[in-house]
């Protein structure tokens, strides 16, 4: 912490030929698409979509600095959120349903790609933060080494369900410097039922380890805003769908309590949910409780408790009630 600066390691690989290299073995991927834990194997390039439904360009619904993310991603100029169409997950209660499972949002080419990055650092967005990227990750790595060429030099966000293979990772080693990665589930059958994916939780905490051993523990720069690190999200659902309790200690003891954790209380019922007999409410305050204890529990000081329904605290290291 407390750093003043942190070259972005896209601009590493960049010197060295290795980005567009990376960029150019990724886009081969795309004649047999294995991107994703799916691994449809369809040749995008020739106009077939797999699962996700994604083609050849990459997709997008909107692009915008954004001040709604953790405290260090949005610091005070905003986050340069780019939000991209479809998804490699079938989450029944979507809350970007209208372009994660619609798709929603226009074809883009990497050069109008690489142009929005441009925008949004010259806007002064502390970073490029691209919410649900992996069915795109070709398209983003080659659009990232040209708005690089241009003089673009700000951290890479890689806002994930953390649904990834770390075939992809390992290719994103050094060229993403901040992870904000999700952990949504702990039971493989809950994970089926609500996201057809019942390798998730699997898939999830592999995804999770490998980002880790890349990019450590967040690292923040003088005035808060993240340089490095890996950050997991949690979304508290009812009736404990998400297995908050065994999440925690899964971080606390795989990942180190030294983790960034960004608990949330926001869940409402979202496209498919809405009349569904679990979640088809929000959380109660018992339910929202009982997450905080659990994070508490764990060890788990570094982070972010939203508070209840609504609101983002900082963990301090003592006992959070939720914010009335």
């Amino acid at each position: 912490m407390g750093e003043t600066t942190c070259t972005p390691g896209y601009l590493r690989l960049l010197e060295s030929g290795e980005l567009e290299e990376r960029g150019d073995r990724l886009w081969r991927v795309l004649e047999d698409c294995t991107l994703c834990p799916r691994q449809c194997r369809v040749d995008r390039t020739a106009g077939e979509v797999g699962y996700c439904g994604a083609g050849a360009d990459a997709k997008v619904y909107s692009y915008m600095p954004h001040p709604g993310e953790e405290p260090p991603i949005s610091g005070s100029r905003g986050s340069g959120t780019i939000f991209f169409s479809h998804c490699t997950l079938s989450c029944v209660y979507c809350q970007n349903c209208t372009f994660s499972q619609i798709g929603r949002g226009k074809a883009v080419d990497v050069t109008d790609l690489a142009g929005m990055m441009l925008e949004l650092a010259s806007d002064g967005c502390h970073n490029i933060n691209l919410v649900s990227p992996t069915h795109f990750a070709p398209q983003i790595v080659k659009a990232l080494a040209l708005a690089a060429r241009e003089g673009m030099s700000i951290p890479l966000v890689w806002n994930t369900s953390s649904y990834e293979t770390r075939s992809l990772l390992r290719v994103l080693d050094g060229v993403v410097d901040v992870y904000l990665a999700d952990l949504r589930y702990s039971s493989p059958e809950r994970a089926s039922e609500y996201s057809d994916a019942p390798d998730y939780p699997e898939v999830c905490r592999g995804a999770l380890l490998e980002m880790r051993r890349q990019v450590g523990a967040l690292t923040l720069d003088s005035e808060g805003n993240a340089l490095r690190g890996l950050v997991v999200r949690h979304l508290v659902l009812p009736e404990d769908v998400s297995g908050t309790g065994r999440a925690m200690e899964w971080i606390a003891g795989r990942l180190g309590i030294d983790t960034y954790v960004s608990l949330m209380s926001q869940y409402y019922p979202a496209y498919e949910a809405v009349g569904d007999p679990v979640l088809g409410r929000r959380i109660t305050r018992e339910e929202w409780q009982r997450a905080v204890e659990s994070l508490e529990n764990a060890g788990l000081d570094n982070g972010w408790v939203q508070g209840f329904p609504d609101g983002l605290s900082p963990v301090a290291g003592t006992r959070l009630e939720p914010r009335r």
